[in-house]
């Protein structure tokens, strides 16, 4: 997870603290709505992946009812991220995880969730 962190940081310009709250909405996301085999793939190859998922419960505070893509970039704009930000921590996430868990695990579930293509 740190290694996440640190590239989110590096590469979309955030602070930690934020990164780790953006993966954590993204991922308890991805746990709700994306296969679940596929989904548990991605967790095992992400150290602490469920606790940061977890912690994201209910976060989204007013928007946290909102579902969908749409729900997931309101929370994460909620974070203080803007657009490029959201755009940015996604595809790095989605990026990372293919590069852990590989592309037909992470295909699959990029596929199967409605509107999460544009984002990657």
């Amino acid at each position: 997870m740190e290694e996440l962190i640190g590239r989110i940081v590096a590469n979309v310009g955030t602070d930690r603290e934020t990164a780790e709250r953006a993966i954590g909405v993204i991922l308890n996301f991805l746990m709700k709505e994306g296969p679940p085999e596929q989904v548990n793939k991605l967790l095992a190859v992400f150290p602490g992946s469920e606790a940061v998922a977890s912690g994201a419960e209910g976060s989204g505070g007013m928007f946290g009812s909102m579902g969908g893509i749409m729900g997931v970039g309101t929370q994460l704009m909620s974070l203080g991220l803007s657009m490029g930000q959201v755009q940015g921590v996604t595809r790095e996430l989605i990026g990372f995880a293919r590069e852990k868990a590989g592309e037909d695990a992470v295909g699959q579930i990029v596929g199967s969730i409605p509107g999460l293509g544009q984002f990657v």
